[in-house]
């Protein structure tokens, strides 16, 4: 038996933080995965795609990624795809999962029960799921208990699809935590989960596959889908396939000025199209005002434009302005004396200090664009 394992889709994601611009592209980007995942199934001659909860992003994702994400489905009439209800999209009454079973195309099925499913023969050996879909959004119970006791013919393959916790946090109660063993007690050929959006290997039965589509910082291996072959008492072969489409990267950058930028930037993420990443910089060090505003200038009038989105944080990148960039401001005049109180003020430090600082520094940009404008 082979197929894909996928989860944590979070179609519909709304991605806040991101201009209005990177967003529409990040939200459409997911839908996209849909159609890559069905091509690497047929690559691969796994035509079942079990997706472990969070298909969509919230139990009400508004009809355009509804029916986006259906067609999707439907277009790819020779894969079959197996949904199952997670914490961001649980089972309601009259809700979104009963529209889906009302509007699945044939290769499409909402997993709403905890009943075994038939997936019937590969290779000689027949299969059997068992899913787990959430009713709720948090729950005390462990939603993968009933595998242990689930009737299944003998010597089928025994499956598990999951959305949860295998680990506690340290609440007063970890909302659908799955026992780390499952697949043991059970006796799975392969429990599928999903929840965390990194690709993490549990033990040789246990994985989750990770959101297909990587959507934040810090995950380790994201972007991919887990092509699984099992077969009897053997142990599965996983391997990864990469599915997504943007690169999500976090650098820090300590600075001594705004020289440092050409190898940094010529370093950057060497492999992806800039177009498809999503860079976090924090900047660090300690730099002249004049210095200061180039590099912040460089980064967002060049490289913010090149990326999916930058988002700059340069809190740490302290400024000493010199009298070289005091004369700079007004020479003889009213604002060059406030620049002067304001350096003089950022040297107090704390919260005034802290404003202080970014005053001077806007001080300093609109007398650099006025005297342009000047020139100009």
């Amino acid at each position: 038996m082979r197929f894909i394992h996928t989860s944590d889709w979070q179609l519909g994601k709304p991605f806040g933080r991101v201009p209005e611009e990177a967003r529409t592209v990040l939200r459409e980007a997911r839908l996209d995965a849909i159609d890559r995942l069905a091509a690497a199934a047929r690559a691969n001659g796994a035509p079942l795609v079990l997706v472990a909860g969070d298909v969509f992003d919230s139990p009400e994702p508004g009809d355009r990624v509804y029916r986006q994400a259906l067609n999707r489905m439907k277009a790819q009439a020779d894969v079959r795809f197996l949904l199952l209800p997670g914490n961001h999209d649980p089972l309601r009454a009259d809700g979104l999962w009963s529209r889906l079973a009302a509007d699945t195309p044939a290769n499409v099925a909402a997993l709403t029960e905890a009943l075994p499913v038939d997936l019937g023969t590969g290779d000689g050996e027949q299969a059997v799921l068992l899913p787990a879909p959430l009713s709720h959004k948090r729950s005390v119970a462990d939603p993968t208990q009933w595998f242990d006791g689930a009737e299944t013919p003998p010597g089928a393959l025994r499956i598990g699809l999951a959305h949860g916790s295998v680990q506690t946090f340290g609440g007063d109660a970890d909302p659908n935590l799955v026992a780390v063993d499952r697949a043991r007690r059970a006796g799975l050929a392969y429990l599928a989960l999903g929840d965390w959006h990194g690709r993490i290997r549990i033990d040789e039965r246990t994985y989750y596959s990770g959101t297909p589509e990587p959507d934040d910082f810090g995950r380790e291996v994201t972007g991919v889908a887990l092509l699984v072959d099992v077969s009897g008492n053997a142990t599965p072969e996983v391997t990864e396939l990469p599915i997504g489409r943007h690169h999500w990267l976090e650098e820090g950058w300590s600075l001594s000025g705004a020289d440092d930028l050409d190898a940094r930037i010529a370093g950057l993420a060497p492999g992806v199209a800039r177009q498809d990443l999503v860079c976090r910089l924090r900047l660090s060090g300690l730099v002249t005002l004049a210095e200061r505003v180039a590099v912040r200038r460089r980064l967002e009038d060049e490289l913010a434009h090149e990326v999916r989105w930058l988002d700059l944080i340069a809190d740490d990148l302290v400024t000493r302005p010199t009298d070289t960039d005091l004369s700079e401001i007004d020479a003889q005049g009213e604002l060059h004396t406030a620049a002067v109180r304001l350096r003089a003020m950022m040297g107090e430090g704390g919260a005034e200090g802290r404003l202080a600082a970014q005053a001077l520094e806007r001080l300093y940009v609109e007398q650099m664009r006025a005297q342009r404008a000047g020139e100009a």
